[in-house]
């Protein structure tokens, strides 16, 4: 089953050392989960400061800058992976080093029949 494991704390919680090393310690998990079969993404996301929301209202479409929900803790990155069970997925969400410091949301993916596929080539994302 896939899941998606949404990694929320605070932005400031970081210092630079530490969010090198959580880097670091987060591609080593990203290679152990492709070794067993289990990794199929995974990704930081930048600052809250870049977020741009979009609503339609009243056919209206509404643009703002910033993150949907005004919280202390925002979206900072994410695990895309596949393991036979939620027990699986709670024991790899203890693995990521943004657990230590804030929450990892673990939610089922729910998979519709008819979408479109991606080979690997089209999903590297360059910086």
């Amino acid at each position: 089953m896939k899941y998606m494991l949404l990694i929320y704390s605070k932005e400031d919680g970081w210092v630079e050392g530490e969010r090198e090393a959580c880097i670091e310690e987060s591609l080593k998990l990203c290679h152990d989960l492709k070794a067993k079969g289990q990794y199929l993404a995974a990704s930081p996301l930048h600052s809250v400061s870049m977020a741009t929301s979009v609503r339609i209202r009243e056919a209206k479409r509404l643009v703002t800058d910033g993150p949907f929900a005004e919280t202390t803790e925002q979206l900072g990155g994410y695990f895309l992976i596949d393991v036979p069970n939620l027990d699986d997925a709670i024991a790899v969400a203890a693995k990521i080093p943004g657990a230590r410091r804030g929450t990892v949301e673990i939610r089922p993916v729910f998979e519709l029949c008819g979408l479109p596929t991606t080979d690997a080539a089209e999903m590297s994302i360059s910086k």
